[in-house]
């Protein structure tokens, strides 16, 4: 006796395959049998769900987000189920919430952490995974851990990369929350800590990476004008480690050559054919975003909160941060100040989606002034204010689509807009990264086909992971499925109003367990964390 049939739809197993008219079983949180329409008997079901004209898929798998406090805040992870996803991906760009030395810690490296969140608290990185499993969770979760985490614990906040017996104390870390449940070991070059760290202090821990058959994920420190340097000391790092490299969100930023993806993409080849293991992702958007507070030149990152605002404070150090002549986005340098939105904020709601040259006019002042002014008004909320600007061209991003290596990413966060994250944002894709992917690149402009586009988001992040049967509709398999309209599938979100759900979205299993049923949500949160991985 199966416990649900989806009977009649285009099934698309997730490997790239051409579609089938067909019915998928599902019987204790597998997929039983996937067949043509007609050869399984619908008696021998519970419960029979027609999904005739819409297309059934393997669940989406988003393999980059930052999701790591959010969905201990609220753990229905909204944003992501709306579209389809089922399994994501924290800890990435060297941004995790374990381990910790000590509890007032967890607040420092949490990415938007809230104060409003009712939590237990935790030091190790078990631990951690610890407190996620008592959460009611809308998607299943796997979790990197963060050079920048990891070199806090070992470092605290100073302004240096680490002698090599503390190098060879964060590699021990490493292999600590490996053995732990960590899935994978990530970077952030562009990002305080990681900043400081040359390869020579990265790769004893992507050697640990490396004897665990998991991956090195790293957002390069540099992809405009000194791109190449950025993705050569990518490629270095994990050809002397011996780690599986995955380059986060790849396309070149504003400043970088015209030329610059077809340049990395070469690199990338000519590295392969000497046994370097290396994919990687991109964001399905023209628009970046980040923390603002990456702005900062490293020497005003340095120290704990307290420091950082005495030096916002500062004209000085104020002067000192403008003049910065290689600032993390050159479109600052550039002063395109009108292609820059201020994307979330705690203490400045009112301006969210306003432009930094409309903020600089209603504040009377310099845009860069009013962009040091909103981080020092955010105080210890600084970690959750994020920007956004129209940095990467769609030209970028196609080429790299028509990569069989490329996963789609969201780069995000999962909330909700309603409860504790309301007024919470990762990026102007957030609640439709997925959505958009399918609406405007394959749907819209056929850069792939929907057999190709789906295997993007499902089978290939999730072989390129680790993760054990997930990504592709197969008997045995767990049951993360998507069921939607494939006309109709759309993202709804805008810079004026981000937190609009995607539409077009039917069905959603995690687990064999319905989290949609006919467009809605339902109060199932059957997510997992995950632990196991293939080497």
């Amino acid at each position: 006796m199966f416990d649900l049939i989806l009977k009649g739809g285009e099934v698309f197993d997730g490997t790239g395959a051409d579609s089938f008219v067909g019915d998928v079983a599902i019987k204790d949180g597998r997929i039983a049998t996937v067949a043509p329409e007609g050869e399984i008997n619908v008696a021998q079901a519970a419960e029979v769900i027609d999904v005739a004209g819409l297309t059934v898929s393997p669940g989406f798998v988003d393999m980059h987000t930052h999701s790591d406090f959010t969905l201990i805040a609220d753990g229905r992870a909204e944003s992501q189920v709306h579209q389809g996803v089922t399994t994501e991906v924290i800890g990435q760009c060297g941004i995790s919430c374990a381990p910790v030395v000590n509890h007032s810690a967890i607040k420092a490296v949490a990415p938007w952490h809230t104060n409003d969140a009712k939590h237990k608290n935790w030091l190790g990185f078990g631990e951690y995974l610890d407190v996620l499993d008592e959460t009611d969770l809308g998607v299943n979760v796997m979790a990197f851990v963060g050079h920048g985490t990891i070199h806090r614990a070992v470092l605290g906040g100073d302004l240096r990369a680490g002698e090599p017996e503390e190098v060879a104390d964060m590699a021990r870390l490493v292999d600590q929350c490996m053995d732990e449940g960590a899935g994978g070991f990530s970077s952030g070059l562009e990002y305080f800590p990681g900043i400081l760290a040359a390869p020579e202090h990265l790769v004893p821990m992507c050697e640990v990476a490396a004897k665990w058959g998991r991956l090195y994920a790293t957002h390069v420190r540099n992809r405009d004008t000194h791109y190449d340097l950025g993705f050569a000391e990518a490629i270095a790092t994990a050809r002397q480690s011996g780690a599986k490299l995955q380059i986060s969100h790849i396309q070149p930023k504003f400043g970088a050559p015209d030329y610059a993806m077809d340049h990395t993409l070469e690199m990338i080849d000519l590295a392969r054919r000497y046994d370097c293991d290396i994919a990687f992702d991109v964001i399905p958007h023209d628009w970046n975003h980040t923390l603002m507070a990456a702005i900062l030149p490293k020497w005003a990152q340095a120290g704990g909160v307290d420091e950082v605002m005495k030096r916002l404070a500062d004209p000085e150090a104020r002067a000192r941060i403008k003049a910065n002549p290689q600032p993390m986005w050159l479109i600052v340098k550039a002063e395109k100040w009108s292609d820059i939105i201020l994307l979330n904020a705690t203490e400045n709601k009112d301006i969210v989606g306003m432009d930094f040259a409309e903020i600089g006019r209603m504040r009377n002042c310099h845009p860069y002034d009013a962009v040091l002014d909103i981080l020092l008004e955010e105080g210890e909320n600084i970690m959750a204010c994020m920007w956004s600007s129209k940095s990467f061209r769609n030209s970028d991003v196609d080429l790299c689509l028509e990569q069989d290596e490329c996963a789609v990413i969201s780069d995000t966060v999962a909330i909700a807009n309603d409860g504790i994250l309301k007024d919470h944002i990762g990026s102007l894709s957030g609640y439709g990264w997925a959505a958009r992917f399918l609406q405007y690149y394959v749907r819209d402009r056929q850069v792939l086909n929907l057999a190709q586009g789906l295997a993007k988001i499902t089978s290939i992040p999730a072989a390129r992971l680790g993760i054990k049967e997930r990504g592709t509709l197969k008997p045995g398999y767990h049951a993360d499925i998507c069921v939607f309209d494939k006309v109709a599938i759309a993202s709804n979100a805008t810079a004026k109003h981000p937190r609009r759900y995607a539409s077009g979205i039917a069905h959603v299993l995690v687990n064999g367990r319905l989290s949609m049923r006919n467009g809605e949500r339902t109060p199932v949160n059957a997510g997992q964390v995950l632990r196991g991985f293939a080497a």
